[in-house]
């Protein structure tokens, strides 16, 4: 099992940045899945970014040029970091990961591990 703990959430006034970090317990596989997603009041959970060494980086449209995801191979963690942050990016954020996969679907379905979630806030 894998156990993740998210950190650096919390309020910022629009057009500032954030950067979130997701420690996994263990070793993350090199064939691995890691992903945000968020969830704002209301709405559905949605994918925000994804990693995955097949797979490569990608991102949700609307947070395409403004959001940075990475990892820290020695630290077992994921970041994100969150730049022009604007009041639609209000949500609870989750950091999600499976142990192996030839795909990274944005599907809530798909991944065994989440984090707590975290929560941005983000004011105008």
């Amino acid at each position: 099992q894998v156990q993740l703990v998210e950190s650096g959430g919390g309020s910022v006034q629009a057009g500032g940045s954030l950067r979130l970090s997701c420690a996994a317990s263990r070793y993350m596989p090199s064939n691995s899945c890691m992903a945000w997603f968020r969830q704002a009041p209301g709405k559905e959970r949605a994918g925000v970014a994804r990693f995955n060494r097949g797979v490569g980086i990608s991102y949700a449209d609307s947070v395409k040029g403004r959001f940075t995801i990475s990892k820290d191979n020695a630290k077992n963690t994921l970041y994100l970091q969150m730049s022009s942050l604007n009041p639609e990016d209000t949500a609870t954020y989750y950091c999600a990961a499976d142990l192996g996969s030839n795909w990274c679907p944005y599907s809530r379905d798909h991944y065994p591990y989440w984090g707590q979630g975290i929560q941005v806030t983000v004011s105008s």
